[in-house]
């Protein structure tokens, strides 16, 4: 399998659901942005594992499962985001014992995964399919764009009425506001009309 390396390029709050977060990982050759949405407890987690110098007072659930790993003599190789179906990415935890060499795949939540990653400091892949159905790839350098009359979240879903065009707009604005699980939302409406062009 061709997997595309990703790297995590910062975690923001979500806009259009309350409690919840925007992991923005984005692959590194391509710059296609990659927004998995995630909880509050895992954002910390992540946030704290980036964070090196930080070492709270107890250790997360994160922490003791690394502590378990490496005190099991195995050690986390990579994590691959493998796929998403309805706006859920899959993933799994690669791992290899030191001992003898026996490789183990686990089944993870995206932001279980990712959390693990950065204590392990491995690479995090997903497949070219994943990246296709779920990135977006925007240049927002251009000082000409305004704020969007209307917002996607105003419209509560209703995506189908909005022009082509608009929807393009609709999504630099999202992207730029850092909301990306709307601009998820649009970028599949985008490519659905776009599908039916073809």
């Amino acid at each position: 399998m061709d997997y595309k390396r990703l790297i995590i390029r910062g975690i923001s709050y979500s806009q259009t659901q309350s409690g919840a977060y925007a992991l923005l990982l984005e692959h590194e050759e391509t710059n296609v942005k990659l927004p998995v949405v995630i909880g509050n407890f895992e954002a910390q987690s992540i946030s704290l594992g980036l964070e090196k110098d930080i070492h709270p007072p107890r250790p997360l659930t994160h922490d003791l499962f690394a502590k378990f790993v490496t005190s099991a003599n195995f050690t986390i190789t990579s994590v691959i985001i493998y796929q998403i179906i309805d706006g859920v990415f899959f993933s799994n935890i690669n791992f290899k014992n030191n001992l003898n060499g026996e490789e183990l795949i686990l089944d993870a939540r995206t932001s279980d995964a990712v959390a693990m990653a950065v204590r392990f400091e491995v690479p995090i892949y997903t497949t070219p399919q994943v990246l296709s159905e779920a990135g977006i790839l925007l240049e927002l350098d251009d000082p000409g764009t305004t704020e969007a009359e209307f917002s996607p979240i105003a419209s509560e879903g209703d995506l189908a009425s909005f022009p082509l065009e608009d929807l393009h707009k609709l999504l630099e604005d999202a992207v730029k506001d850092e909301d990306f699980d709307a601009a998820l939302e649009l970028q599949q409406e985008i490519k659905r009309r776009n599908k039916k062009i073809e």
